[in-house]
């Protein structure tokens, strides 16, 4: 005899658990428009926000695969996982794809537990900034910079200037402060977890997930279905929390106007897509 329950969507059935399932995929970066789609707080929010409403999870599952990006943008997201995990009382498991790296691992701290592919790339805690410097190029294209401030130090580090031994030392500054910032994040999260007499653990350097199990960066090595079966049972189910369309069908987080903002967006779109690029290729992919 077929249970009436059968006909029931799973989240309604009471011998079925589901898990909402949210990813994070992207390098981590402020701002977006309809041409990309940045990882960031205000993308991601709505997400989270969805995923921790289903009452009768006990947990939400989170795929992570991030090399990383703005520090600020990581750790609001960060703050925000933890902050609805405690108000609606419910474990959060990271799973790592190819790679949860620098802004990413951050992310994935925000996890109870960390689970990873033995071929994922973990950790990367560490501060860094990257440039060009145009001073010769200009010069021999005749072109001349002329920029004109009020405050001595408005022109920091420009690019068509020479380095500055003073702008580098405050830029290296900045960057300790937040360095520290992360490190502290690691360690409150990871807690105990985390071994100490590996001097390598916050210098930036990272590891396959195998060599991160060792050092305490990843809690368990495996994959959401077969993790997600061994916990809940053969009758768990996972609920993918995807983003919500706009009325012509695309996952846009803002709409721009006219011929010239379209152009706009190609370019910055275009800018980003190199950023980013650049960013997964520092892990080989």
């Amino acid at each position: 005899m077929v249970s009436l329950s059968s006909f029931l969507p799973a989240r309604f059935r009471k011998d079925t658990t589901v898990i909402p399932v949210v990813r994070l995929h992207g390098a981590i970066m402020a701002g977006g428009n309809q041409f990309r789609q940045n990882l960031n707080i205000a993308t991601t929010a709505p997400l989270l926000a969805r995923a921790f409403a289903d009452k009768r999870a006990p947990a939400v599952a989170i795929m992570v695969n991030s090399p990383g990006g703005s520090p600020v943008q990581s750790r609001l997201i960060f703050k925000r996982i933890r902050d609805l995990a405690e108000e609606k009382d419910k474990k959060v498991l990271m799973f790592v794809e190819d790679v949860a790296a620098s802004g990413g691992y951050m992310i994935a701290c925000a996890g109870d537990e960390i689970i990873a592919d033995p071929s994922s790339v973990v950790g990367s805690i560490g501060v860094i900034s990257a440039g060009f410097g145009f001073t010769d190029l200009i010069g021999k294209i005749g072109v001349e910079r002329r920029v004109y401030t009020a405050g001595e130090n408005k022109s920091l580090l420009d690019p068509f200037k020479p380095e500055n031994p003073e702008d580098i030392a405050y830029l290296k500054e900045l960057q300790l402060e937040i360095h520290k910032t992360f490190i502290d994040l690691v360690k409150d999260s990871r807690g105990a977890r985390l071994t100490d007499d590996d001097p390598d653990l916050f210098t930036g350097r990272f590891w396959t997930a195998i060599g991160g199990k060792k050092i305490g960066l990843v809690d368990e090595l495996g994959d959401l279905r077969s993790t997600l079966r061994a916990r809940y049972g053969d009758k768990v189910r996972m609920r993918l929390i995807a983003p919500q369309r706009g009325l012509f069908g695309r996952r846009a987080p803002g709409v721009s106007t006219g011929m010239a903002s379209a152009l706009a967006g190609i370019g910055e779109a275009g800018l980003n897509a190199l950023d980013e690029r650049a960013l997964w290729a520092r892990y080989g992919l």
